[in-house]
């Protein structure tokens, strides 16, 4: 485990965090997001870093040529979790604490850095990208699957009652709404693969079905403009 200042800081969420590791990762397990899973972390290389790690189900799913991965998990139960499923991993992991909107690493320490399920989660998903940004090297990669903002004008409004109600004090602080492909751009990326796709695929829509998977990579070298700022209103 790293061992830094930001390390000790932590978001409890003990109930949400027993229910994810018991109840609703087991599920999404069975519904098949290991394939998924795998697609994001295909080819990756070198030092990678995970943010919002959870219980370490993506361990198991990283390629042989990763040299070691740095885990970030800011709730204890699940960081506990994940401390045991890095033993199982496939290649080394390093598991400790920490915010993603103040990531305790150096500026460009890593060679791609991985959001699986965490962007619809954070405060401030502009903040944690722009700290992946600036952890990531220059023409390193960002690897993102992430639920978002649902592509019917329909759904998008039922997700806009469900994410100013219920959901986010259910769901770990969860959004089901958040268009995470324009934050992931704002944020100074350039994506070069991008997958929408509903999961799971279910006859009855809802309203964290909507799913993107992808790549985006920070612009090589002196001058790439660094990250974007939010213009009022966005998130």
């Amino acid at each position: 485990m790293y061992e830094t200042k930001a390390s000790a800081r932590s978001v409890r969420r003990p109930v949400f965090a027993r229910f994810y590791a018991k109840v609703a990762g087991p599920g999404l397990e069975k519904a098949g997001v290991g394939e998924h899973r795998r697609r994001l972390l295909a080819g990756l290389t070198g030092q990678v870093l995970e943010i919002g790690a959870g219980h370490g189900a993506n361990f198991v799913h990283y390629p042989p040529s990763v040299a070691r991965v740095a885990a970030v998990e800011p709730e204890p139960r699940l960081r506990a979790l994940a401390v045991e499923a890095a033993r199982a991993g496939a290649v080394p992991v390093d598991v400790g604490g920490g915010l993603a909107d103040e990531l305790p690493f150096e500026d460009e320490s890593f060679d791609a850095v991985v959001f699986c399920l965490t962007l619809c989660s954070v405060p401030d998903p502009h903040t944690a990208l722009r700290e992946g940004f600036r952890v990531l090297r220059p023409g390193g990669q960002l690897r993102f699957f992430e639920h978002v903002q649902a592509g019917s004008a329909r759904m998008r409004r039922v997700q806009r009652v469900v994410d100013a109600t219920v959901w986010p004090l259910l769901c770990g602080g969860c959004h089901t709404g958040r268009d995470t492909e324009a934050a992931i751009r704002r944020a100074g990326f350039t994506v070069t693969e991008l997958d929408r796709f509903a999961f799971p695929d279910t006859r009855v829509p809802t309203p964290a079905a909507t799913h993107i998977l992808g790549t985006a990579v920070r612009p090589p070298g002196p001058g790439d403009g660094g990250p974007g700022t939010l213009e009022e209103g966005e998130v």
